[in-house]
C-alpha cells in the first residue's frame, strides 16, 4: 500500500511540472517575444504558434500598408462614404478616439495623412519651413473620423485623411493575445511587441515578472526594475530617431496638433493593466511633456508613468517610488 502511495505521489509531482518557453522573432516589423508557462514544451509551443497566428490575423484588420485590410479601405474612401469594418476594428478606432480625447488631441490616429517632411534617416540638412509644417498637418484631426454604430462603419471626412494605428495598434494585439491564452488555460506568460509588454500569472519559481526601465543617456544601465502581476507597460522613446538643429534636438514622434517634433523628452514609460492603454498614453503624454503628462496621469486611476528628459532628469508619476525600485 506504501509503494503504491509513493507511486501516485510520483505521478502527481510529474504532472504538476512546468516549463517556461520562450520564442523570438520578428512580426510587424519589429522584435516580437513570447513567453509562456505550460507543462511541456509541445504543449508551450502550441500556445506560441495560436499567439503568432493571432498577430497575423488582427495585421489583416488593421495595417494601413496591406491594401486589403478594412483600414486601408476607410482610408480609401477618405471624403467619399462610410466603410463598413468589423466590429473589434470599429470598437478599437473608438477606444482611440477617447484617447485623442483625454489627450487634447496628443495622441491621434489620423496622423497617417501626414507628408513625410521630417525625415530621421540623416538625410535631412535642413528643416521645413513653417508652411510645409503647417500643410503636413492639414488632413489631421481626430474629430472628423465619423463612427456610425449601428452600421459599424467608419468615416472620414475629409478627403485625403489617413488613419494609422501605429500608436495603439501593438499594445492591442498584445492585450489579444493574452485575453486569448489566459481563456486556453495558459497560467502565466509575457506578450513583448517591441516594447509594448504584458504579463500575467508568475514564474515557475514564484517570484513575479520583472521588467527594467534604460536611461536612454545609458543604455547599458537599468535603473529601476519593477515587478509586474497581470500588468502592462510600454515605453516610448525617441533616444535612436532624432534630428538636430541649431543645438535643439528634434524627436520622431510628431506633435499632429503643430507639425513639430515633440522635444524635451527622450523616454516615457506607462504602466497599466492594458497595453493598449498603455500604448496610446506613451504617445500622447510623450507629446504632452513632463508638467502636463504628469497632471494627467494623476488623475488616471491605476496609471503610472516615467519620464526621461534629455538633460538627464528622471520623474516619476505620484503613485510610483522610484526609490522602492531603483537598482544601485
Amino acid at each position: 500500500m506504501r509503494q503504491l502511495s509513493m507511486f501516485f505521489f510520483f505521478l502527481t509531482a510529474i504532472a504538476s511540472a512546468q516549463v517556461t518557453q520562450k520564442r523570438t522573432l520578428s512580426m510587424l516589423g519589429s522584435p516580437f517575444e513570447m513567453i509562456v508557462v505550460a507543462k511541456d514544451i509541445p504543449e508551450a509551443d502550441h500556445y506560441i504558434d495560436m499567439a503568432v497566428a493571432e498577430v497575423s490575423r488582427i495585421e489583416y484588420l488593421i495595417s494601413d500598408w496591406i491594401p486589403t485590410t478594412p483600414i486601408s479601405e476607410v482610408n480609401r474612401n477618405a471624403g467619399i462614404k462610410p466603410v463598413k469594418v468589423p466590429q473589434e476594428v470599429f470598437d478599437l478606432v473608438g477606444r482611440a478616439i477617447k484617447i485623442s480625447e483625454l489627450t487634447s488631441g496628443a495622441f491621434d490616429i489620423s496622423y497617417a495623412s501626414m507628408d513625410k517632411i521630417w525625415k530621421f534617416d540623416g538625410s535631412m540638412k535642413q528643416m521645413p519651413t513653417a508652411e510645409e509644417i503647417k500643410k503636413s498637418v492639414s488632413k489631421v484631426g481626430y474629430k472628423n473620423i465619423l463612427l456610425d454604430s449601428k452600421n459599424t462603419t467608419i468615416f472620414l471626412k475629409n478627403e485625403g485623411m489617413k488613419l494609422g494605428l501605429g500608436g495603439i495598434g501593438q499594445g492591442f494585439i498584445a492585450d489579444k493575445i493574452k485575453s486569448m491564452l489566459v481563456e486556453k488555460g495558459v497560467v502565466a506568460g509575457i506578450v513583448n511587441i517591441s516594447g509594448d509588454i504584458n504579463t500575467w500569472g508568475k514564474q515557475i519559481n514564484g517570484e513575479k515578472w520583472k521588467v527594467g526601465i534604460k536611461n536612454p543617456l545609458n543604455k547599458d544601465k537599468i535603473f529601476a526594475t519593477f515587478p509586474l502581476e497581470d500588468s502592462a507597460v510600454e515605453t516610448s522613446g525617441s533616444y535612436e530617431k532624432y534630428v538636430v538643429f541649431n543645438g535643439k534636438r528634434y524627436s520622431h514622434i510628431i506633435d499632429t496638433r503643430t507639425g513639430y517634433p515633440a522635444s524635451g523628452v527622450i523616454s516615457v514609460s506607462v504602466f497599466a493593466k492594458s497595453t493598449e492603454l498603455a500604448d496610446a498614453l506613451a504617445t500622447g503624454i510623450f507629446v504632452l511633456g513632463v508638467d502636463v503628462g504628469l497632471d494627467l496621469i494623476n488623475q488616471l486611476p491605476g496609471i503610472g508613468c516615467i519620464f526621461v528628459e534629455d538633460n538627464g532628469k528622471i520623474s516619476a508619476s505620484k503613485n510610483i517610488d522610484l526609490k522602492k525600485y531603483k537598482d544601485e
